[in-house]
C-alpha cells in the first residue's frame, strides 16, 4: 500500500498548483507576494502536523555530513521555488507542469548511477519512455518550443533535480519525513518571509483564504512525497508522481480555460500507460 503515498501526493499537489495559478492571476499578486506569504504558512501547517504526530527531532540528527546535506537541500529548494513561481506567474500552468516532468530524466540517470537499489530496469525503462514522450510533445517545427521567461526554470530544474533527489534520499535514511519538512519549511519561511516582507501587505482577505487552502494541500503533499522517497525509492516515486502534471494539465483546461494541445494529451497518455506497466511488472 506504500504506492498510495505518491498517488495522494500527486492529487494534492495538482490541486495546489491549480490554485496557485488562480491566485497568481489575482490583481496585485505576483510571485514575490505569493512566496512571501506561502512559505510562512507552510511552516505553520507543517508545525501543526508535527505536533500531532510527534516524530523524532533532535540536534543529533544534524551531526556529521547530514547537517551539511540539509543546508544544501534548503538552499536548492529556495532557489528552485523562486524560479518556479516566477515562471508560473508568466507562463501557462499546463506548460510549466509539462516541462517539470523533464526533470525525471536526470533524476533517473543520476539515481541509477549513485544508488544500487534504484537500478531496476522495470522502473527505469517506463520512466524514461514517459519522459521522452514529454520532450516529443514540445518539439514543434524542428525545434524545442519553450517560453523565454520559462527557460531559467527549465535549466535550473534539470541541473539541480538529481542533486536534490539524492540529498533527500540520503537524509531520509535517518530522518522522519515530517521532521525534515518542518526544518526545510522553517528555514525557507525565515528567508523568503524576510526577503519579501513588504509584499505581504498587498494580500487581501480573499487571497489569504485561497493561500491557506493551497498551502495545506502542498504541505501534506510534500510530506507524503518524502514518505514515498523513503519507502519506494526515487525513480519509482518520480514515475508515479508523473500523474501530477496529468491532473494539473486537465485542471488548467477546465478551470483556467487554457487551450488543448493534443500532442501533450498523447504524451500524458503515454505517461499513464508507463505508470500502469511499471506497477504490473515490478
Amino acid at each position: 500500500m506504500n504506492f498510495i503515498f505518491p498517488i495522494l501526493a500527486a492529487i494534492l499537489q495538482a490541486g495546489s498548483f491549480t490554485l496557485d495559478k488562480v491566485i497568481l492571476s489575482f490583481r496585485r499578486v505576483g510571485y514575490k507576494t505569493y512566496t512571501g506569504v506561502s512559505f510562512p504558512l507552510i511552516f505553520v501547517i507543517t508545525l501543526v502536523i508535527f505536533l500531532i504526530f510527534r516524530p523524532p527531532l533532535s540536534l543529533e540528527l544534524f551531526s556529521g555530513d547530514i547537517g551539511w546535506f540539509i543546508l544544501l537541500s534548503i538552499t536548492l529548494a529556495i532557489v528552485t521555488n523562486l524560479v518556479f513561481y516566477r515562471a508560473l506567474d508568466d507562463d501557462n500552468l499546463g506548460e510549466i507542469q509539462t516541462l517539470d516532468l523533464l526533470r525525471v530524466i536526470p533524476i533517473i540517470v543520476v539515481s541509477g548511477l549513485i544508488f544500487s537499489d534504484e537500478r531496476n530496469l522495470c522502473i527505469i525503462i517506463p520512466a524514461l519512455i514517459a519522459s521522452l514522450a514529454i520532450i516529443w510533445s514540445h518539439w514543434e517545427r524542428h525545434h524545442f518550443k519553450i517560453a523565454k521567461k520559462t527557460l531559467p526554470f527549465l535549466i535550473w530544474s534539470l541541473s539541480v533535480a538529481p542533486i536534490g533527489a539524492a540529498l533527500s534520499k540520503v537524509i531520509l535514511t535517518t530522518w522522519n519525513p515530517i521532521s525534515l519538512e518542518l526544518v526545510r519549511s522553517g528555514a525557507m519561511a525565515l528567508i523568503l518571509g524576510v526577503l519579501f516582507f513588504k509584499q505581504i501587505q498587498k494580500v487581501s482577505s480573499k487571497t489569504f483564504y485561497y493561500l491557506i487552502i493551497t498551502n495545506i494541500l502542498t504541505s501534506v503533499a510534500w510530506i507524503m512525497f518524502y514518505f514515498s522517497y523513503q519507502r519506494l525509492g526515487i525513480i519509482y516515486t518520480a514515475l508515479i508522481f508523473s500523474l501530477q502534471p496529468l491532473l494539473v494539465y486537465f485542471a488548467s483546461i477546465w478551470v483556467l480555460k487554457e487551450k488543448v494541445q493534443y500532442k501533450k494529451v498523447i504524451a500524458f497518455v503515454i505517461v499513464l500507460i508507463s505508470i500502469v506497466f511499471a506497477q504490473i511488472i515490478s
